[in-house]
């Protein structure tokens, strides 16, 4: 009967050099990493001191020790908004709601991650807009945060959380306050009051316009005036009778018939007969 059963032999070579083709490709997928557009990395050395601080890998391909771990964190400016409940300087309680844009600093991105962590966010950032936006909320009364002084609020948080950041390896570029929640009964006060002090501003402006344009027409009547008070007083007797002259030069130069009589006129100007 014939066997149908097959004899592989490999050698014993052959047999190594496949296991250690697969051990290869295993440990150079481990190896290799790619670092994304607008991220930076850095290298976790297990066995040599944890972090290397001394260089962020940038965008692109690389290679590491497989028993080594690369940490990639984005490095361009970011955002995180949050709304927190502070006092404002008479104790009322108001939320604020706003926006930070931040980026850690590229070649410094191991020593921001060894001293804070890989979520150095939660670790220092979020504190510290915490402690800048209650330091600087707390300075205004519940009006002031609610109309005038948003944009002033909003330079003194970055310079609070710019201090407070300084030397911790994480730039906080902007602060935006977006909202700023009150309670009703002193929102709806706020509301009235600033609509008050707007129909006065509106109700002066009104008032001054119309004073303006009496005073315009007042110089504009003395104007006149004047003009004709100097009109009448150069209009003597001998100026009236050399216009009549005048008139009747022309008229007697015109194509059409009349009769002139001269002298015999009031004032003895000529005295115009007949159109024929």
């Amino acid at each position: 009967m014939a066997n149908n059963q097959f004899d592989f032999n490999f050698p014993k070579g052959g047999i190594l050099i496949i296991v250690a083709a697969i051990v290869a490709i295993i440990a150079f997928s481990k190896s290799t990493v790619t670092i994304g557009p607008g991220e930076g990395g850095v290298i976790f050395e297990q066995f040599s001191g944890g972090i290397n601080t001394e260089r962020t890998y940038g965008e692109g391909f690389h290679i590491v020790a497989p028993w080594n771990r690369m940490i990639v964190r984005k490095v361009r400016q970011q955002s995180v908004s949050n709304e927190m409940s502070v006092l404002s300087i008479n104790g009322l309680e108001v939320k604020v709601s706003g926006t930070i844009w931040y980026e850690p600093e590229f070649k410094n991105l191991g020593l921001l991650i060894k001293t804070k962590g890989e979520e150095y966010e939660r670790e220092l950032l979020d504190p510290a807009i915490n402690a800048a936006a209650r330091s600087v909320v707390g300075r205004y009364t519940p009006e002031q945060l609610y109309s005038s002084k948003r944009d002033v609020i909003e330079q003194e948080i970055l310079d609070e959380v710019q201090s407070i950041l300084k030397s911790q390896y994480l730039l906080v570029k902007r602060v935006l306050v977006e909202d700023v929640k009150l309670p009703t009964t002193i929102k709806t006060a706020i509301e009235t009051k600033l609509k008050q002090e707007q129909e006065s501003l509106e109700y002066e402006f009104r008032l001054a316009k119309a004073k303006k344009e009496a005073e315009r027409q007042q110089i504009d009547a003395e104007g006149k005036a004047k003009a004709n008070q100097i009109l009448s007083a150069s209009l003597t007797d001998k100026i009236l009778q050399e216009k009549g002259i005048e008139a009747t030069l022309k008229l007697a130069g015109s194509e059409n018939s009349k009769v002139i009589v001269i002298g015999s006129g009031k004032d003895g100007l000529p005295i115009i007969l007949g159109n024929q």
